[in-house]
């Protein structure tokens, strides 16, 4: 049986230098992932209020 996925590309841009947005798929929360080269960070993603964005899961709904 296959394993989910802990995260998912929601967006991406870039080739040496990567922006994408990565959902957890078992909480919702969005992080925003930098790679310039060969370092890379990587940060939840907040909205105009300061909490974190947070995409409806089945465990989650909004």
């Amino acid at each position: 049986m296959a394993k989910k996925e802990r995260f998912k590309t929601v967006y991406s841009q870039g080739t040496l230098d990567v922006v994408q947005i990565l959902e957890d798929t078992e909480t919702g929360v969005n992080y925003v992932f930098r790679k310039v080269v060969n370092a890379g960070g990587m940060t939840p993603l907040l909205g105009k209020d300061g909490k974190p964005i947070i995409s409806p899961t089945s465990d989650n709904k909004r």
